[in-house]
């Protein structure tokens, strides 16, 4: 154990109990509307916090990367789904990890791909199981439920081919940009319907649909009703951040990641305190700026983890973070000398995680630090 003194900075910090208690809101909520959690370990990239978050040790789980996949699989985690569009010169990696026993399924938005997993399927004598991506808001990739025809003929070419089908899935980005609850409940209805919409045109053609995914942080919390659905994919739900805060998902005392930076220098003449946690440490996530309240590249806190009012980084260089009071705030800056110490609440929880390679992790509220894990990066 060590204090936070102790730390070299700029590091990052990982509230165990809010974390914790994160994760079993979403369970608990879930659980009521009578589906199953397959937790996206985008955010995490950590062992320890995956098993804290799914059911098993062994999954369900989601990944964003391959190298996710082989990091878990190495650590017992059999059942994955690689959710984004697959690229055919992946395949052979999806192979090698099925071939070890990894129940890895991928996802297709087109006929092309549709046939790139299939001469995978055949040639490896393995039925890897497909999702049908589904646009549900517009937001970015997958088939759009109005094109009915597509959807069938991607089902039929992959249920004929040699791969399994095993449903569809899709992911409401377009919550991100929602406001209120009655917009998010309403993107978790679109997501919804979408997702049990295009299963039911297979279904009528004659395919196979047992799985309905349908997930993202913001339509989760706030889906009331998840009839037809089997699965809900979610992943910055177990830390948290500004911009969910800034949607209305959670609260600031939510958030369970922060990064510690030390006091490097004043410029009392701009009214400004700088620290020793640039954008390499923040990352330039600046999701904020587009809502209500802009945090700038972070909202900052004591030490211990208080946030003080309308103090946000509101510039960075590449090492130097540049704290100053908010644009049209009457407060005052902290009473901090060189050395002191603050912590920083994020933008964009797995931008900022991104760059370090393991979590300090502290008990709330407490200056010692009980242990670390490891996180891992790249694809």
């Amino acid at each position: 154990m060590s204090t936070l003194a102790q730390l070299q900075t700029p590091c990052l910090l990982l509230d165990e109990i809010r974390m914790e208690r994160n994760i079993v809101r979403l369970r608990d909520r879930l659980s009521r509307l009578g589906v199953r959690l397959r937790p996206h370990l985008k955010t995490p990239k950590c062992v320890e916090v995956a098993r804290r978050v799914m059911d098993t040790p062994a999954g369900p789980a989601t990944v964003s990367t391959l190298k996710e996949a082989e990091e878990f699989a190495r650590h017992g985690v059999r059942d994955m789904l690689y959710a984004v569009g697959i690229a055919p010169n992946k395949l052979d990696r999806v192979a090698s990890l099925r071939a070890t026993g990894i129940n890895l399924s991928v996802i297709v938005d087109s006929v092309e791909a549709a046939r790139a997993v299939i001469a995978t399927a055949r040639a490896t004598s393995d039925a890897i199981p497909v999702l049908i991506e589904i646009d549900s808001d517009g937001h970015r990739s997958g088939v759009e439920p109005k094109q009915t025809e597509l959807l069938a003929e991607i089902g039929r070419l992959l249920h004929q081919g040699g791969a399994t089908l095993m449903g569809v899935m899709t992911h409401a980005g377009g919550s991100y940009g929602c406001r209120g609850a009655a917009a998010l409940e309403a993107a978790a209805e679109r997501e919804r319907a979408a997702a049990v919409a295009c299963a039911t045109v297979l279904r009528e053609a004659g395919l196979p649909c047992p799985v309905v995914s349908v997930g993202s942080t913001p339509t989760a919390h706030f889906a009331r009703d998840l009839t037809g659905v089997t699965e809900v994919r979610a992943g910055v739900f177990v830390f948290f951040d500004l911009f969910m805060a800034g949607l209305g998902v959670c609260e600031l005392d939510d958030l369970a990641l922060s990064v510690l930076a030390t006091v490097i220098s004043h410029r009392r003449d701009k009214g400004w305190i700088i620290v020793d946690a640039g954008w390499m440490a923040m990352s330039r996530d600046r999701s904020t700026a587009k809502q209500p309240v802009d945090q700038g590249y972070g909202l900052v806190c004591e030490a211990e983890g208080r946030p003080y009012t309308d103090v946000v980084l509101t510039d960075t260089n590449q090492e130097h973070g540049i704290m100053a009071v908010r644009s049209g705030s009457s407060r005052e800056l902290p009473d901090l000398a060189i050395g002191d110490l603050v912590r920083v609440l994020p933008n964009h929880a797995c931008a900022t995680a991104a760059q370090y390679d393991r979590y300090h992790v502290i008990p709330k509220g407490s200056g010692v630090v009980s242990t670390t894990w490891t996180r891992f990066g790249g694809w």
